[in-house]
């Protein structure tokens, strides 16, 4: 992995050996030309009786110093070689002890989430350039935090704003249907159009609340929760509807399938996702649901039957207003089911996959974390 620290090791030996190198080089061409020094003839200075012994003593020296020359480059090498595998030792400390209020703020960044975005680095220490990338993330954070915020407000004020108005036109509806005398087919027929448009903006906001909520609010009342339990609830309540399509549910309910979180949430998760596979199913077709511990975690996981779909429009049906075909423009469903089902399970450190099948339909699943019967029973007593 090429880390930063890693990088600025190897900066930090190239270069001391490169230093060490060219020292080298520089000791080695003093040494060679002081001893290949040119030497004046012994016969022009010294009397011949003394000429021989001279150049005898001489040539001794010139030995030892090319001697001395090849110890000191010898030696030389074997201390740059020893002080190279010490300078990646040296320079790996280094680069860490450079690089520590940078892991730092590493570790205090990814500690913020959206539900404590008050929180700031605060590091302390003189303004350097460290100091200044802490206090500009902390800004950032601020400013992010006030965008929260205002998006929170918006979206409850206008969500509570425009039930009001709704309220008075469902309300105006009501009083002139219920007028004495009687009433025109047509205006029946249009207050109940507009009673189901009503509705469905109601659905609107209410979709909207939750996914402010799931998203931008923090997860509170955590317990113990049993997924099996809250399927076969939601499958009872859907009886009626299940019923009118004539569809087959076959449920494999596992007693054992427990996770931890908010009992509330994880109910309309539940029934957004049967909703789900009722609505968007064809008539006599079937539903399977699946309610098990599996590698580690709680599973759920609906199929439906139908005809083939697209992979890459069911790879987006997590998002906010996206259906399949005809579904975009046609009534019954606001388009945040999935969606809304996609920000519980994430909210609960679960995921959500939506998948194609071969054969015709939609496969769900949803995989939270898992509480192994210790746990529950500790958290029971």
């Amino acid at each position: 992995m090429r880390t930063a620290r890693l990088r600025f090791t190897i900066m930090y030996v190239a270069l001391f050996m490169l230093s060490g190198v060219a020292l080298l080089g520089l000791t080695s061409f003093l040494t060679i030309a002081r001893s290949t020094s040119p030497v004046v003839p012994a016969q022009q200075q010294r009397p011949d009786a003394s000429a021989a012994r001279i150049a005898e003593l001489e040539a001794r020296l010139e030995a030892v110093h090319r001697d001395q020359a090849r110890q000191l480059l010898g030696g030389s090498a074997i201390a740059l070689a020893v002080m190279g595998v010490a300078s990646v030792l040296l320079g790996r400390s280094v680069a860490g002890r450079v690089l520590r209020p940078l892991r730092t703020i590493t570790a205090a960044t990814r500690r913020i989430t959206a539900d404590n975005l008050h929180e700031r680095l605060a590091t302390p220490g003189p303004g350097d350039e460290v100091k200044a990338l802490a206090d500009t993330i902390d800004e950032l954070l601020e400013r992010l935090e006030q965008a929260f915020a205002a998006q929170r407000r918006f979206v409850a004020n206008a969500s509570h704003e425009l039930r009001t108005p709704l309220a008075t036109m469902r309300a105006s509806l009501d009083v002139a249907v219920a007028k004495p005398g009687p009433v025109p087919p047509q205006t029946v027929a249009l207050a109940g159009r507009l009673r189901t448009e009503l509705d469905r903006v109601d659905g609107l906001l209410d979709g909207f609340l939750t996914l402010a909520r799931i998203q931008h609010g923090a997860l509170a009342d955590r317990e113990p929760v049993s997924v099996g339990a809250l399927v076969t609830e939601v499958v009872s309540a859907r009886a009626a509807d299940i019923e009118a399509k004539r569809l087959t549910v076959r449920a494999d309910v596992r007693p054992d399938a427990w996770t931890r979180g908010n009992a509330v949430l994880l109910a309309q998760m539940t029934g957004n996702v049967i909703d789900n596979a009722i609505t968007h199913n064809v008539p006599d077709g079937s539903v399977r649901v699946v309610a098990a511990p599996e590698a580690g975690t709680a599973l759920l996981a609906v199929e439906t039957g139908g005809p083939p779909l697209d992979p890459e429009q069911v790879a987006r049906l997590g998002q906010p207003f996206q259906r399949l075909g005809l579904e975009r423009t046609a009534g019954g469903g606001t388009g945040l089911g999935l969606s809304i089902v996609a920000a519980i399970a994430a909210a609960h450190g679960g995921t959500l996959v939506l998948r194609a099948r071969p054969e015709g339909g939609l496969h769900v699943a949803i995989r939270l974390p898992l509480i192994p019967p210790a746990s529950r029973e500790d958290e029971a007593a």
